[in-house]
Parts: structure tokens; C-alpha cells; sequence
């Protein structure tokens, strides 16, 4: 099996999480200080205990009932503490596991639409929960108890010291083993690890897909091939598994099989000293204890150290969608009186070795036109919706918007664009502008959640009434005999409702939107002719002062417009 090699050094994740752990901090810090008062309580019980053996044996003058009720009063804090860290987690880790998901969510959301792609949506989806919850462990858990692990070894360690120091060597001569048992575990683990979570997003990618395309795979009889090209991803995730398993299992047996020798060999020499004398029996239960406390730390490592690795992986997995590149940001700009378009001369490819997706193109989508876009696929139709949405910036020549005074006032519902006299106006097309388009795409675009919730993500400020106004525009009247109306429940991608019931209402949606341009890209697709023709007849007349530009296979269209563009496949 071949492993994946990492991309990250471990300064540059360390670097990484220091920037992301302000939100972590506080459950970080109260977690390491519950933790170092635990390893205080324990020292202290194992200090107590002694006591109380000693004077059980008359080795030690005092009184075993106040001791004992000292020894109750540790055990008491002990728990109180455990009950403490895990309140803690309940009530901070949750909203620290919010608050990155909302930041990772955020760079996706707001990121450039070019990029992203090479992510399946299955694979950010396992980054987003799997990961994010790998990442808020590390910080808040993870390392606040490694903290405390090498606390505990060390005060451990000292009070053993100070006790006995042919005992304390006995026992530290096993840490040199265990840190070069950690080193070659960890560079192994953390390739393993990353071929196990690039698995599971993989097998994620499997079911997602298949579930959203239900219906072409039971049409195509491809049934048994998706759950048999599920079993082949699963059965390699077993196989990884499987490795990881065999590999923890050989590391965490030679620690063992160290610790083990080290603590019989301590508790030899103890019974030793015993027996000649030299100490007293509560002595030799302190011995047993602080033997305990100085292995366990190590085990403690031993059990964060995959932990520690499958975070590390996370924070690799994490820091790849972070370099997705972010649309410039700013202030939106609201244009003023009638837009047009204008592109001079423009070329554009997504890749450097790709074709020319679009060449030397020239047009003024003249304020108050309507344009139609024809022509076969591939030929650029979409890429230039695109670029009007400034979701990808021309390889060449120049595209702007522009804007002359108006003619006449506007009545369209959502309207919040000032008709005042203004002067003409030129804008190279950016982000800032996309708040002046309203876009309807190809296809099924409705969320799951009612009707209204829909309609409202066009103008959320719009009323009833206007939702209304929309839907009749839209040629989507039949939502109002549906019985719950516009709180009618759709599923996801506007399950329950026809492919055109669902493309009209993504219209009405639409037209609920401020906006001086409005652009369809097969909008009407779905639909029949007489629908279809009703409905250009009414957004011609909606939009009579407003740029239409509509991407269409149907030539039926061109006799609502007053532009035809015919783009050819370069």
C-alpha cells in the first residue's frame, strides 16, 4: 500500500493552530488548570495513604479517622474536578466546534467560485464535521492533558526522587525507549492516518451522490455497481484500519512489555528494602503508587499520540481549504439608473492548458434589452453568465457595467434602487456589483423549507403581497391552492414539487429580488411552450426599464427579444 506523504511541516501546523486557537482558549485553559489540581489531589492522596499505612502499622503517631477523612476530602475534590471537566466540555466545546465550523463555512461561502471544485462536496462535508471536531479536540483536550501528563510525570518523578533515588533511576531509565518508540510511531502513523480519512471522505463522496441521483442509477440498473463500488472503498478502508491496528498494537505492546519489566523490577527492590528494614510498609505502597503515576503519564502519551496524529492529519485536511483563494471584499455597489453591459474584446480559459472556452468577444447588452443567447454546448453560454457575475474575472480584454439616466420610474415589487437623475456611470464588473443581477440557474435550485423561505432568501423584506405578485408573474399560481400555501414544505432540491413547479418558483424568487439585470440560464426548461410564452410575456413587462439577458436552447424565445447573440464552440 502506498502512503500519502504529508504537505505540511510540523511548524507550519503548529503556526496554524495557534492562529485558530483564540476561541479555544478559555475550555484550553480550564481544562490544563482542573488537570494540574488533579495531579496535586493525587500526589496529596498518595502522600495520605502512606500516612494512613504507617500509622495502621504504628510506624507513624496519628489518627486514621482524621487522616481517612482527609483521604475521603481528596476523593471527594477528585471527583467534583472530573465532574467539573466534563461540564466544561458539554457547554464550551460545543460552541468552540460552532464557531470553526462557521469559519470554515464562511471561507467556502465566500470564497472565489474557481477552486473549490477540486473538493467533492462529500470530502467538505467530513472536513467540515469529522475534522473541525478532530482540530477543537486537539486544542481544548488533547494539549491542555499533555500539559498535565508531563506536570504529573515530573512532580511524580521529584517526590520519588526524594524518597528513593535508585528507585526513581530504575524507573526512568525506560522514557529513553518509550520517546524512540514515539518517534518512529508517530512519522508512521501520521501517513496511515491520512489515507484512512481520504477514505472516508471518499466513501461519503459514494453515498452522497448516489442518493442524490436515486433515479438515474435504478433507470441505468446500476444498482448492485454502486454498492459494490461502495464494499471495494470499504473493504480498502478495512485494510487501512486493519494496519493502523497491527502497527498500534506492536507499538503499544513493546510499551507495555517496558513498563511492565520497569515497575517489577522497582517493586523488587522495594520488598528488598522492606525486608532489611529500611523502609516502612506505607513507604512501599508510595512506592507502588508513584511507579503508577510516573508509567502512566507515559501511557497517557502513548494514548494521546494517535490522537495527536489523526489532528495533525485534520489540521492538514483544514488548512487545504483554507488556501482556497476569497473574493475580494467590500462594500457593494448599488448602481443607479438603467444598467447595461459592456465586454470589449474578451477572451477566457479556466486553465492555462486548456482551449479558449471563449474568444475575442465584443457586445453592449444595452440598457432595458433583451437578449438571447443561443448556441450548441460548450460554446461559452454559461462561462459568460459567469463572468457577468464576476465569478471568474475575463483572461483577457475588459467586461464593465454601465449606467445612463433613466426613463421612466419603476413599479417592481422589491424595488430599492433610487431612480434620480444620475450621471452616467462606468464599473469594471467585480463582486461589489453582483447585488445589482438577479440570477435564476439551469435546473432545480429550491432549498429544503417552505415556499416562503424560499421566496424570502430574494428579498427578505418582501410581504406577502408581493411574494404573491411574484408568483403570479412567475406562472407559479398553483402555490396557492396548494393547502399550506406559501408554508408548503419542500425537500431537498424542491422535493414534492414537479421539475417545473420547482423552476417557477425559483423565478418568482428571482423577480423578488432588487436588481437592474436579470439573468436566465435555461430558466425555462421545464416548462411547457404556452407557460413559457406567458411567462416572457409577463418579465418583459416587469422588466420593461431592466436588462434581461437569457441563455436558451429554444428559438421560440428570440420573439420576445430585442438581441440575438449566437455564440460558436471555439
Amino acid at each position: 500500500m502506498q502512503l500519502n506523504k504529508t504537505k505540511y511541516s510540523t511548524k507550519q501546523i503548529a503556526a496554524w493552530l495557534w492562529r485558530h486557537h483564540r476561541n479555544c482558549r478559555l475550555q484550553a485553559l480550564l481544562n490544563a488548570l482542573i488537570g494540574l489540581a488533579l495531579v496535586g489531589l493525587g500526589l496529596l492522596s498518595v502522600d495520605t495513604i502512606r500516612s494512613l499505612t504507617d500509622i495502621a502499622t504504628h510506624a507513624k503517631e496519628g489518627s486514621i479517622i482524621w487522616t481517612a477523612v482527609l483521604l475521603g476530602a481528596v476523593f471527594l475534590c477528585e471527583l467534583l474536578m472530573h465532574i467539573a471537566s466534563t461540564w466544561i466540555s458539554a457547554v464550551l466545546g460545543v460552541k468552540t466546534q460552532n464557531l470553526m465550523q462557521q469559519f470554515f463555512f464562511r471561507q467556502l461561502i465566500k470564497g472565489k467560485w474557481h477552486g473549490i471544485e477540486k473538493f467533492h462536496s462529500g470530502d467538505v462535508i467530513n472536513r467540515l464535521f469529522g475534522d473541525v471536531g478532530d482540530i477543537v479536540d486537539l486544542m481544548t483536550d488533547v494539549l491542555p492533558t499533555a500539559i498535565v501528563v508531563v506536570t504529573q510525570f515530573l512532580a511524580s518523578f521529584i517526590y520519588l526522587y526524594v524518597m528513593d533515588r535508585t528507585l526513581a533511576i530504575i524507573v526512568i531509565i525506560t522514557s529513553p525507549i518509550f520517546v524512540l518508540l514515539s518517534r518512529i510511531y508517530f512519522k508512521r502513523m501520521r501517513r496511515i492516518v491520512r489515507t484512512i480519512k481520504d477514505s472516508n471522505s471518499a466513501i461519503q463522496a459514494i453515498i452522497q451522490e448516489s442518493i442524490q441521483h436515486k433515479m438515474v442509477i435504478k433507470v441505468l440498473g446500476q444498482e448492485n455497481a454502486m454498492v459494490d463500488k461502495l464494499e471495494q472503498r470499504q473493504s480498502l478502508l478495512r485494510k487501512q484500519i486493519k494496519s493502523r491496528a497491527k502497527f498500534s498494537i506492536l507499538s503499544k505492546t513493546l510499551v507495555n512489555i517496558g513498563f511492565a519489566g520497569a515497575f517489577l523490577v522497582a517493586l523488587t527492590w522495594g520488598l528488598f528494602q522492606l525486608q532489611e528494614g529500611l523502609i516502612t510498609m506505607g513507604v512501599l505502597m508510595a512506592f507502588t503508587q508513584l511507579i503508577n503515576r510516573i508509567q502512566r503519564p507515559m501511557l497517557d502519551a502513548a494514548r494521546l499520540l494517535p490522537i495527536f496524529v489523526n489532528s495533525l492529519t485534520s489540521c492538514e485536511r483544514l488548512m487545504e481549504l483554507e488556501e482556497l483563494p476569497l473574493e475580494e471584499e467590500g462594500d457593494p455597489i448599488l448602481l443607479e439608473g438603467n444598467v447595461g453591459i459592456r465586454f470589449d474584446d474578451v477572451s477566457y480559459f479556466y486553465t492555462k492548458k486548456g482551449r479558449t472556452v471563449i474568444r475575442h468577444f465584443s457586445h453592449d447588452f444595452r440598457p432595458g434589452s433583451f437578449t438571447a443567447i443561443l448556441g450548441e454546448t460548450g460554446a461559452g453560454k454559461t462561462t459568460l453568465i459567469r463572468l457577468i457575475l464576476a465569478l471568474i474575472t475575463p483572461t483577457e480584454g475588459k467586461a464593465e457595467a454601465y449606467t445612463l439616466p433613466p426613463s421612466q420610474p419603476s413599479s417592481s415589487c422589491g424595488e430599492r434602487f433610487p431612480l434620480s437623475q444620475a450621471p452616467s456611470q462606468s464599473v469594471s464588473l467585480s463582486p461589489a456589483l453582483r447585488s445589482n443581477f438577479s440570477y435564476i440557474p439551469q435546473g432545480n435550485t429550491l432549498f429544503s423549507g417552505t415556499i416562503r423561505d424560499n421566496l424570502l432568501m430574494g428579498n427578505p423584506t418582501a410581504t406577502t403581497t408581493e411574494m404573491h405578485q411574484a408568483l403570479h408573474l412567475a406562472m407559479a399560481d398553483f402555490v396557492f391552492n396548494l393547502p399550506d400555501g406559501l408554508d408548503t414544505h419542500c425537500a431537498e432540491q424542491g422535493g414534492g414539487l414537479s421539475e417545473g413547479q420547482a423552476q417557477r418558483i425559483a423565478i418568482a424568487r428571482a423577480i423578488l429580488h432588487p436588481c437592474r439585470v436579470l439573468l436566465l440560464d435555461e430558466a425555462t426548461s421545464a416548462l411547457d411552450v404556452q407557460t413559457e410564452k406567458k411567462l416572457l410575456e409577463n418579465l418583459k413587462q416587469h422588466f420593461h426599464d431592466r436588462t434581461i439577458i437569457f441563455i436558451t436552447h429554444r428559438l421560440a424565445v428570440v420573439d420576445f427579444t430585442s438581441d440575438v447573440i449566437r455564440m460558436v464552440r471555439q
